[in-house]
């Protein structure tokens, strides 16, 4: 009994041993053009993502690294993995982290807008359903090459319904662009403590807000799309507080 108690001990104290080295954060960032930082002076520096670790590294402790993995125009279809046509450069990145003990890795991820377009980006109109089949390919292949990280799932943000470029998204496009909230808001029930709901308002306050908007100009005139360097650093900012809470859970400080 004694030896037990002590085996036991030695495997308790080993286990918090390894969770007390892991002390800091690498996040890819999956997304469109509005992760990208598209309209951007800087793009680099300015857009969300930039502006989320920038935010996390005031909080936390210990380092956190990055990769922008944002792409003009994606769907959740064109991050297929059984297309390989952006998942490939998403494993490139996080391949670069895979074998840090130190450090957890995060994948955040928000994609739909382009999904929610009448016509124009790759496989667009996505209904809901077939949404939903998309990002769980996504997310099994991802927690598959990756068993030790973490899903971080945020609603998209608004867009004014006039929004037309070389893409039509139009009030039917936004219309579509909600029925995916649903979607995303059940997709941790089905991977616990892997898979996470991120920042969900949003869609809510961006649409009172569009001074955070770029002014862009297309078939239906003025339209709001892309946040501005304003817009872009509310955004990553409360990108970086929804990483923060669900990094907390996970017991990383």
């Amino acid at each position: 009994m004694f030896r037990r108690l002590i085996i036991l001990s030695v495997f308790v104290f080993s286990v918090i041993a390894v969770a007390a080295q892991v002390s800091n954060v690498n996040i890819v960032f999956i997304g469109n053009s509005i992760t990208r930082g598209a309209g951007l002076p800087n793009a680099a520096e300015e857009a969300a993502p930039a502006k989320a670790v920038a935010w996390l590294q005031q909080q936390l402790k210990g380092k956190v690294a990055f990769s922008n993995q944002g792409v003009n125009g994606a769907t959740t279809v064109d991050f297929l993995p059984s297309t390989n046509r952006l998942f490939n450069k998403v494993t490139d990145a996080a391949n670069q982290y895979k074998d840090d003990p130190t450090a957890q890795l995060v994948f955040s991820m928000v994609l739909g807008t382009n999904d929610s377009a009448i016509e124009g980006p790759n496989g667009a109109p996505v209904s809901p359903a077939q949404y939903e089949k998309n990002v769980k390919a996504i997310i099994d292949s991802l927690l598959k090459m990756y068993p030790q990280s973490i899903i971080i799932l945020h609603h998209p943000i608004w867009y004014s319904p006039n929004t037309q470029n070389r893409s039509r998204y139009l009030a039917e496009g936004l219309a579509r662009l909600q029925t995916y909230f649903p979607v995303l808001d059940k997709m941790p029930a089905a991977y616990p403590s892997k898979v996470f709901v991120g920042y969900t308002k949003g869609f809510i306050y961006f649409s009172k807000h569009p001074e955070l908007f770029q002014q862009e100009k297309g078939g239906q005139g003025i339209f709001h799309l892309h946040p501005n360097p304003e817009g872009a650093a509310v955004l990553g900012t409360e990108w970086g507080k929804a990483i923060r809470k669900v990094l907390k859970i996970k017991g990383i400080n």
